[in-house]
């Protein structure tokens, strides 16, 4: 993977989550540009290379994955996602749940990759795409992003709740719901949080914390994993966290040192691989845990 200026990568950051546009990166990218490499260049080596990142294949045989519907509750049809669970407990054994929440982008191959990755931990794992009412994910990250501009969050966030109110009560689960999600995802984990009292555990990956308000409505433990040079979505969580103590909820968090937001993707240059084996080794730990 090449090396980029940590001011590359900051730009990067500001295009995945549309505070600049695709024009705006390449005329600030140019300066970054060499002989070998155009600023074109430079945002193609930085968006995500999901076959080379890929984990576990999707015919691994180790697990069973099929494409559901899930019925949406705001009155337009179902949420389409991706179930996953490991092959051999897929006849008796009943399974704890994890929802999991992707990005900005919708269900993307890193993000049903993430799922096939805690299946073979053992977890039955559902992640719903929340542009299932814009048609799905297209397949193209900058489609992606810009169809995620167009979204009702509002129905998002019911849809989510839906996706994981069925996933707990399925028949082949052992009743107990976890949720991580990236990102948007993590701080759609959050919220899911407040408003689940059916959530067990929820890990919020960088994903912006809610209103101090809204911190006595946990029943979730929380786990939160926080990129050290992520100034907008940390400065977020000390204001949660004091009204979490307050509130008695338990809550453990972790910021890792020299990360950017998104390092958990290891699909892309901001990924941080001994930041990303550690938070991810507790991740799976705190689920064991929590969801046994």
């Amino acid at each position: 993977m090449m090396d980029f200026d940590p001011e590359v990568l900051v730009l990067f950051d500001a295009y995945v989550h549309g505070r600049i546009d695709r024009r705006g990166f390449l005329d600030r990218a140019q300066k970054f540009a060499t002989a070998g490499i155009t600023a074109t260049g430079l945002l193609a080596a930085l968006s995500p290379n999901f076959a080379a990142a890929q984990q576990v294949k999707p015919e691994d045989a180790r697990l069973r994955a099929q494409r559901v519907d899930v019925p949406s509750p705001a009155g337009s049809g179902s949420v389409k996602g991706y179930l996953v669970r490991p092959a051999s407990a897929a006849a008796t054994a009943k399974l704890p749940a994890i929802l999991v929440i992707h990005e900005n982008r919708g269900l993307n191959p890193h993000i049903e990759d993430i799922a096939r990755r805690l299946a073979l931990d053992g977890f039955m794992a559902f992640a719903p795409d929340a542009l299932t009412p814009l048609g799905g994910y297209p397949g193209d990250e900058d489609r992606a992003r810009a169809l995620f501009a167009q979204l009702d969050r509002a129905k998002s966030e019911e849809d989510f709740i839906a996706a994981g109110k069925w996933l707990q009560a399925r028949a082949d689960g052992n009743g107990k719901l976890g949720a991580v999600g990236f990102c948007w995802g993590g701080g759609t984990t959050h919220t899911l949080a407040t408003r689940m009292p059916e959530l067990t555990a929820a890990v919020p990956f960088y994903g912006p914390a809610p209103a101090p308000a809204e911190a006595a409505k946990v029943k979730a433990a929380l786990l939160a994993h926080f990129a050290e040079k992520d100034d907008g979505v940390n400065s977020t969580w000390p204001p949660y966290e004091a009204a979490l103590k307050q509130a008695g909820v338990r809550h453990t968090a972790y910021t890792y040192p020299g990360t950017l937001h998104g390092f958990n993707n290891d699909t892309t240059p901001r990924f941080a691989d001994a930041a990303a084996r550690e938070a991810w080794g507790r991740t799976v730990a705190f689920f064991r845990q929590q969801l046994a």
